[in-house]
């Protein structure tokens, strides 16, 4: 991975919006549509070649595919950077049973079960305002039939990925740059569906490992940079009812972690990054477990450099954490400087000031400069673009006074 050897390297935390065209493309090609044709994939090609000279535009030093690959159609589609991985592994069927998502587990001392995501504690205490359409808190609609487990997993995205690499890869020699990363789910998030085939839930969960492993490989083999997307490590814990201790949330944790560090062994931890996500959608998140909690859990996640939020308001000011924990040798910060979870676009001042807040405790060369969450589907298109630029323009200010 590069590293800010001599100003602060740019990135995103992964997912980007779609254009029109691409949107309807995907719409047209997931209701089987006559009029979906045959070009999907020269579309598809170009809309991320043009994407990624977007970023370079912008200033992005390390460019994403926005995702583009992973079926999003719809402007507004939060279930997209998890639901991609069904579609591409077997053993599963599409349930129309949805009780699941709004089933009730009261968890124990010692005994820590997670509820439905319908049930959780954030909704639970602002239910008026999470029940009200006109509130601004946006929570996916009426439950859909989803996937459950039901036979052995097996990775079946073979295609899906070498489409995405190739044409990231394109994109980055056309724009000229060097590197450039694709995300990927971890285990501890792909299992949070109902299985009724694996007796245990960590069997379930290691089946999931060794699916996801497959399409890790595929991107590191293409020499790419991974990104795990992981809500599970930090999010899991607004879905524990009643509020657990911290030790039993993270023994609860543990089993995740492990599978995912047996997902990942023996690959190069220099393109890996992990992102540590408190769930991406736009509501109060007061019951958000601390960074503090939860940073060595993340930290022992066999990857060179770690994304976490670190720009909207219930977690800015946790960079107070790197006071007190050391940044392990040769491992790089993605913290995230700009938020998904507003449409208003930082100045880049107040941009340059968060960048170097972290400087200052675990080095310079060892941040880069990245979004809390991914911009796709969360913010106007036009506005997403411009907190990319402003992005660039405070870790570019930041540059010249930390290097001066």
């Amino acid at each position: 991975m590069l590293t800010s050897a001599d100003h602060i390297q740019t990135t995103h935390a992964g997912s980007l919006p779609r254009t029109p065209e691409l949107i309807a493309a995907n719409e047209a090609r997931e209701a089987g549509r006559a009029d979906a044709g045959t070009d999907h994939e020269a579309l598809l090609t170009a809309a991320v070649v043009d994407l990624v000279q977007r970023q370079k535009d912008a200033g992005i030093t390390v460019p994403g595919d926005g995702e583009y690959g992973k079926s999003m159609s719809s402007a507004i589609d939060y279930g997209a950077w998890w639901s991609y991985s069904f579609q591409r592994t077997g053993g599963l069927e599409l349930g129309t049973d949805v009780n699941w998502i709004t089933d009730q587990h009261e968890s124990t001392p010692g005994n820590v079960r997670l509820t439905g995501f319908g049930n959780r504690r954030d909704r639970a205490i602002f239910a008026e305002a999470y029940a009200d359409p006109e509130s601004g808190i946006f929570t996916g609609g009426a439950p859909k039939p989803f996937p459950k487990t039901t036979g052995p997993l097996t990775y079946t995205g073979q295609a899906a990925i070498a489409s995405d690499v190739a044409n990231l890869k394109a994109g980055l020699d056309a724009a000229g740059l060097s590197e450039g990363f694709i995300t990927s789910l971890s285990p501890g998030s792909a299992s949070r569906i109902s299985n009724e085939y694996y007796a245990t839930e960590e069997e379930h969960i290691y089946a999931w490992a060794d699916v996801l492993r497959e399409e890790y490989t595929a991107i590191i083999d293409a020499g790419l940079v991974l990104q795990i997307d992981d809500p599970s490590i930090a999010e899991n814990w607004d879905q524990i009812t009643p509020e657990p201790s911290v030790e039993d949330y993270l023994a609860f944790t543990r089993i995740r972690v492990e599978a995912l560090n047996h997902a990942l062994r023996g690959l190069p931890e220099d393109q890996i990054r992990f992102h540590l996500c408190w769930g991406s959608w736009h509501g109060p998140h007061t019951t958000d477990l601390p960074m503090k909690d939860i940073v060595s859990t993340m930290l022992s996640i066999n990857a060179g450099a770690y994304s976490f939020e670190a720009a909207n308001v219930r977690h800015e000011h946790e960079y107070r954490v790197w006071d007190d924990v050391a940044l392990p040798e040769g491992k790089l910060i993605l913290p995230g400087v700009v938020s998904h979870a507003t449409n208003v676009v930082e100045h880049p001042e107040l941009v340059a000031e968060r960048i170097e807040r972290f400087a200052a405790r675990v080095g310079r060369e060892n941040v880069i400069a990245s979004t809390d969450c991914g911009l796709g589907g969360r913010i106007h298109p036009q506005i997403a673009a411009a907190k990319l630029e402003t992005l660039a323009q405070g870790a570019a200010l930041a540059s010249a006074r930390l290097w001066s």
